[in-house]
C-alpha cells in the first residue's frame, strides 16, 4: 500500500512530514534534513580517524643522530660555559637516541635502558636554554612542563599524565613521533618531600607526584587526555608509550649547598691547604652534588634510580656574564641591533656600558635573565621615542646607561 502525503514519516528517526522542513523521498523510504546532517558529521568524523591511522601527520619529525662533539659544538653557538653539562647532556642524548634507534636482536641478551637526565644549577644559568637548544639540533617533539603544577590524581591541580599532553600537541598528535620527543620538567626540586623520613600526612603536591613520576620515567605505556585531564571527561584517550621518550628534569634546589658542604669537608686546615682552590669549591660546591644529596633535599630514592645521569651547571662569573651578552648567535646584543636595524637606526653600545650591565646583574644576583631586564631598562626610553623620527644612529654612552638604569625600578632592588 503506497504512503499518502499526510502519514509520510521519516525512515531513520521517524519523525512525521509535519515536524521537519524537508522531507527526501527514496525508492523505498524517506530520510529528513535532519538525519542528512546526523550522517555527514558520521561520514567525515570516519574517514579523518581512517586517515590519521594511516597516514604520519608527523612526517615533518625526521630524527636526525649526531655525534657528541657535534652536539657539544651546536650547543656552543647558543650556550656560553657549561662544558661539563654539555658534555654529559651530549653523551646522554647520543646514547638514547642510538637505543631508540638500533632494533633489539632476538638473540642478545643486553638491554639498554633509558639515561633520564637531571640537572642541577641556580637560576638563569640555562638549563631550559639547553634541553630547548638539544632538541631543537635533534628534530624532535619538545615539550617543556612545570613540576609545581602538579598534585595526586584525584585532587585539583594537573596530573603528570598532562606532560605528554603538551608533548603530543606540540607535534601535531603524532603519537609516533612523541614517542621519541624529550620533555623537559622544570622546578623538580619544588615536589621534594618537606623532611628526609616519610611523609606522616599526605603530600599530594611532593611526594605523592614524584611516586606518580615513576612508572612514566621508567617506560609505560600512559593514557594520555589529548586535550586535558579534567575539562574534558568525555574525551577519548591516547595510548602512549614512555620508554623512548628522554625525560631531562631541572631544578635550582635552593639549600643543597649547604647539605653538599656536610658531607664534603671544606674546612681543612693547615699549611698545605690551596686557599684558591678551597675558596672555589666553597663558591661552587654544586659540582659535588650526587644522589645522595638529592635524597637528602628531598627526593625519594625510587625517583633517583630513574634518574641516573646526574650534572651540574656552574654559577655565573663576570666574564661568562659578558660573553653571553655578545657571543652566542642570538645573544641580547645581536637581538637589539636587529630591533633598531629595523627601523632603520644603527645601535652602537660603549664596552663600559656592558661591564655596567654585568657587574649590576652579579650585584642583584639575576643572573643570565638578569641581563635581559637591564638591557630593556637601559633602551626603553630610545625604544620608545626614536620609531619614527629622523634618528640613524644611537650611542649608548656610560652616562647614559647610569641615568637611565637609575630611572628603572631595578635600581630599588635590596642586593642579596
Amino acid at each position: 500500500m503506497a504512503k499518502t502525503p499526510a502519514n509520510l514519516h521519516c525512515s531513520f528517526c521517524g519523525r512525521s512530514r509535519d515536524e521537519v522542513k524537508i522531507l527526501i523521498a527514496g525508492q523505498d523510504g524517506h530520510i529528513c534534513e535532519n538525519c542528512v546532517e546526523h550522517a555527514r558529521e558520521i561520514i567525515e568524523q570516519e574517514f579523518s580517524s581512517k586517515q590519521d591511522a594511516t597516514t604520519p601527520q608527523g612526517s615533518q619529525f625526521k630524527l636526525k643522530i649526531r655525534k657528541p662533539i657535534e652536539i657539544k659544538k651546536f650547543l656552543d653557538e647558543y650556550v656560553i660555559g657549561q662544558d661539563e653539562a654539555k658534555k654529559v647532556l651530549s653523551v646522554a642524548v647520543y646514547n638514547h637516541y642510538k637505543r631508540v634507534n638500533t632494533k633489539a636482536v632476538a638473540t642478545d641478551e643486553v638491554e639498554i635502558e633509558k639515561s633520564n637526565i637531571i640537572m642541577v644549577g641556580e637560576t638563569g644559568t640555562g638549563k631550559t636554554l639547553l634541553a630547548k637548544t638539544i632538541a631543537r639540533l635533534l628534530n624532535v617533539p619538545f615539550a617543556i612542563v612545570d613540576a609545581t603544577v602538579f598534585t595526586e590524581a584525584g585532587y585539583v591541580g594537573e596530573d603528570v599524565e598532562s606532560m605528554l599532553t603538551r608533548l603530543l600537541q606540540n607535534c601535531n598528535y603524532d603519537v609516533a613521533a612523541a614517542e621519541k620527543g624529550i620533555v623537559y620538567v622544570d622546578e623538580l626540586d619544588k615536589i621534594a618531600r618537606k623532611g628526609d623520613n616519610p611523609s606522616i600526612t599526605r603530600d599530594v603536591s611532593g611526594e605523592g607526584v614524584q611516586q606518580g613520576l615513576l612508572k612514566m620515567l621508567e617506560g609505560t605505556e600512559v593514557l594520555v587526555p589529548p586535550q586535558g585531564g579534567r575539562k574534558h571527561p568525555e574525551q577519548k584517550m591516547v595510548k602512549v608509550d614512555t620508554k623512548n621518550i628522554l625525560f631531562i628534569c631541572g631544578g635550582a634546589f635552593d639549600g643543597i649547598d649547604k647539605v653538599i658542604a656536610r658531607r664534603v669537608n671544606t674546612n681543612a686546615i693547615g699549611f698545605s691547604v690551596n686557599k684558591d682552590e678551597q675558596e672555589y669549591q666553597r663558591k661552587n660546591l654544586l659540582q659535588f652534588v650526587n644522589a645522595q644529596d638529592l635524597k637528602s633535599f628531598g627526593l625519594i630514592p625510587e625517583l633517583l634510580g630513574r634518574l641516573p645521569v646526574i650534572t651540574h651547571l656552574n654559577p655565573l662569573d663576570q666574564e661568562t656574564l659578558r660573553n653571553i651578552l655578545t657571543e652566542p648567535k642570538n645573544s641580547l646584543i645581536r637581538q637589539f641591533n636587529r630591533l633598531f636595524e629595523m627601523e632603520g637606526i644603527q645601535l652602537e653600545i660603549d664596552d663600559e656600558v656592558l661591564d655596567f650591565m654585568v657587574s649590576k646583574a652579579l650585584e642583584y644576583k639575576l643572573g643570565a635573565r638578569g641581563l635581559r631586564s637591564i638591557c630593556e631598562s637601559i633602551l626603553t626610553d630610545a625604544m620608545f621615542e626614536l620609531p619614527g623620527t629622523a634618528a640613524r644612529h644611537l650611542h649608548i654612552t656610560l652616562p647614559y646607561a647610569q641615568q637611565m638604569f637609575s630611572k628603572s625600578k631595578l635600581s630599588a632592588l635590596k642586593v642579596a
